[in-house]
């Protein structure tokens, strides 16, 4: 009986200990089953309108981003990285306006790498939020100029928002080039190495000229990274400008030597006539 008993709580024991080990490994995969974070974007809208001010190329940039939530909390702290030179930034909640903060002021160390630099950060408090709103964000910024090309870039930052029940988000980006360009590149910015990736993209229009591209991020699958979109100035107004100079200086000269001629012309008649 004792052999029995003892036999018994042994077998009690290696089922408790089998039970904690496999409820041990199921928990990396019912946590990947819960979205930590409450937050699912399955599309947003960025509009960009690239045009020149006071000699200076800009980007101006209106993003729209409804949001579904999930959580409990009335308000949300959300960030939002900036490129060098951000101004006249607004941002609203179902219409209304937010106050926002300079994150980076207060904390300089607290900035937000990309493949192009690190970026200062901004900061508001999403409140009262409901179960789905939208939130937009507008915001202007000098063009850059790396090795000689125009270049800007959309930091998408979209992990936070993915899970398992809520796998897919599209972002629609519409650039309007209220400029003449030449040597377009639309890439992203893929993987820790920061590799350069062509995406697709359309254009339509000719002045301007509109650019459509779709990035498509999907839980589970390697992200395709910010969007990178390079460019440079095109010659054609410089080379109108310097054909309409050489033109006119042709003609100035022409009329002058003919002005000379008809001068001598006349000095000798007067000279023939006396």
């Amino acid at each position: 009986m004792g052999f029995n008993l003892q036999l018994a709580k042994n077998r009690v024991r290696i089922v408790l200990m089998a039970t904690l080990i496999t409820l041990f490994l199921a928990l990396p995969i019912i946590a990947k089953t819960v979205n930590a974070y409450p937050l699912s974007m399955p599309e947003e809208y960025v509009n960009y309108t690239v045009t020149r001010v006071d000699g200076v190329l800009w980007a101006k940039i209106d993003g729209t981003y409804p949001i579904n939530y999930s959580g409990s909390e009335e308000s949300i702290l959300m960030v939002y990285p900036t490129p060098p030179g951000t101004t006249n930034i607004s941002m609203t909640l179902n219409d209304v306006e937010l106050d926002w903060n300079n994150c980076t002021e207060v904390y300089p160390n607290d900035l937000h790498h990309t493949g192009i630099g690190d970026w200062r950060k901004i900061s508001t408090v999403l409140e009262p939020i409901s179960d789905r709103f939208v939130l937009r964000i507008h915001y202007e910024h000098p063009v850059e100029v790396i090795n000689g090309s125009y270049v800007f870039l959309y930091d998408l930052n979209i992990s936070l928002y993915l899970s398992p029940s809520d796998n897919k988000s599209v972002a629609h980006f519409t650039i309007r080039m209220d400029t003449e360009y030449a040597n377009l590149n639309v890439n992203t910015v893929f993987g820790a190495d920061e590799t350069l990736k062509p995406i697709e993209f359309t254009t339509s229009g000719e002045n301007p000229v509109e650019i459509k591209v779709d990035e498509v991020s999907e839980y589970g699958k390697p992200l395709p990274g910010d969007l990178l979109v390079s460019f440079s100035e095109a010659k054609t107004q410089e080379t109108v400008s310097t054909s309409w100079v050489v033109v006119s200086v042709l003609v100035v000269g022409f009329v002058i030597a003919a002005l000379v001629v008809y001068g001598l012309f006349r000095r000798r008649r007067n000279r023939e006539a006396c």
